[in-house]
């Protein structure tokens, strides 16, 4: 198909390549005048031609399953390996596959294997099957690798397999009979996990569930006896039928797992948070005066359970990302946009004591949560008693570092005599001088002027808002 284009004008001189995308031989993504490009290397020129011109394209993008691009002239020489620039539709927020929630992975592996599916009916094939692959857009997954894709070859077994069940399978076994919280693995293991680990560590009714056997454990031998090949190896002829028998057993193993069952950290926090009705009420109508007044373009929620005050910010169309410790939560989350048909919002994994690092070679593949920052504006409710007393986190300390993630900050400040605090004090000496009002107000003032302060009404807890310095 033809395709729009744009012209770039730059000064020459080399780009470098996105650590994200160095590896990739068909071709890098770049930065250039704030935009993101990408380079199409000649040796991908066949691939790309077929992706475009077979239909395959445009039959992925109509319905949201390949993101958007254009193609884009460059106002000079290119070097000699580059066949062609493209500019992609830009992702609002780039995340990973340890901060998402069971149900997320799961329709991240669903929309993978519905995409090599279809890739076969236009004679091409997924290269690859990194879950980095895949993002986030409008409260779906999307796939944002243009250059996964290659020509098919008849009775050749499909070369992504084995990082398929790396990525996605293996993971979404472990949390399925185990525990959701087991996807933090992948942090350590960012090119999927070991296929032996997973297996070692599942219980023996998942490793004689028919599908995991062939697809885990039976592969995972293979990998083991046959170096460098896997469970499709090179040896055996693999017909295109055989290809969509592997790509619908697959989704049949996917699909049979469901989250675990272990109780979240934070399964029941409403339930016992000590707000009456009317606190609740008055609450929200202090987070919407904010959203009002400060008119943010984005809304990290930093503690936000199951997003229900995050819900408030993405129902007027900010891009507001909802973090919380708790998958439990956050799958709760994710499953209640659907329901509502929430685009904006976007639910994540993040344990703030420890919020995910910049990975990978050299600490650059994949960022760390402040270089994806900063947000206008950060919402931290209920949140800072449980980071000054329940991790013993100094309050100046807790202001610096919400200080660098964004511009606004709604804090709600919970005080001593409140329930929920009296609970984390009842397993430990009370050494929190500092932890009152004016301790609060003179830590957060190095950092911070303060534009509005509120007491929630029927508690003694008060709401901030505070602008950074």
């Amino acid at each position: 198909m033809p395709e729009p284009q744009r012209t770039v004008r730059t000064p020459t001189g080399p780009d470098p390549a996105e650590p994200s995308s160095f590896r990739d031989p068909a071709g890098q993504v770049f930065r250039r005048q704030g935009r993101i490009l990408r380079r199409i290397n000649r040796s991908y020129r066949s691939h790309y031609d077929l992706l475009m011109e077979s239909g395959l394209y445009q039959s992925l993008i109509s319905d949201n399953r390949l993101v958007e691009h254009k193609s884009v002239e460059i106002d000079e020489i290119l070097p000699e390996q580059v066949y062609r620039v493209i500019e992609p539709e830009p992702v609002p927020f780039i995340s990973y596959p340890y901060e998402w929630s069971f149900s997320q992975l799961k329709d991240a592996a669903l929309l993978t294997l519905n995409i090599q599916r279809t890739a076969l009916q236009f004679g091409m094939s997924l290269k690859d099957a990194s879950a980095f692959n895949v993002q986030f857009i409008n409260g779906v997954p999307v796939l944002i690798d243009t250059l996964s894709f290659e020509c098919y070859e008849e009775k050749e077994p499909w070369v992504a397999y084995s990082q398929f069940c790396r990525h996605f399978l293996a993971p979404l076994a472990l949390m399925s009979f185990l525990d959701p919280r087991l996807i933090t693995l992948l942090r350590s293991n960012i090119d999927g996990l070991p296929l032996d680990l997973a297996v070692s560590m599942l219980p023996l009714r998942a490793r004689m569930k028919p599908s995991l056997l062939t697809h885990l454990v039976l592969h995972s031998r293979s990998q083991q006896r046959y170096t460098g090949r896997d469970l499709t190896g090179k040896s055996v002829k693999f017909s295109r039928n055989a290809m969509l028998g592997l790509i619908d057993s697959l989704e049949s193993a996917v699909t049979g797992l469901v989250p675990g069952q272990t109780r979240g950290v934070w399964t029941d926090y409403y339930a016992v948070d000590g707000y009456a009705a009317e606190a609740t009420a008055h609450k929200k109508q202090l987070v919407r005066q904010v959203l009002d007044q400060v008119k943010p373009h984005s809304v990290w929620d930093l503690g936000a359970n199951d997003g229900r005050y995050s819900a408030l910010a993405a129902e007027q169309g900010i891009q507001t990302i909802a973090f919380d410790l708790d998958p439990q939560a956050v799958d709760k989350a994710y499953r209640q946009c659907h329901t509502n048909g929430c685009r904006t919002l976007l639910p994540l994994v993040l344990d703030l004591t420890n919020p995910s690092p910049g990975l990978g070679w050299d600490n650059r593949e994949r960022q760390s949560l402040r270089e994806r920052g900063p947000a206008d504006l950060i919402m931290a409710l209920a949140l800072v008693h449980h980071l000054a007393i329940g991790n013993n986190l100094p309050l100046d300390w807790i202001a610096e570092s919400f200080s660098r993630l964004g511009h606004w900050l709604l804090i709600e400040f919970v005080p001593k005599s409140d329930p929920q605090v009296q609970r984390l004090l009842t397993s430990r000496v009370d050494i929190f001088t500092d932890y009152n009002r004016t301790g609060f107000e003179k830590a957060f003032a190095h950092y911070y002027l303060i534009r509005e302060s509120n007491r929630i009404c029927n508690t003694q807890r008060i709401m901030y808002l505070l602008e950074r310095r």
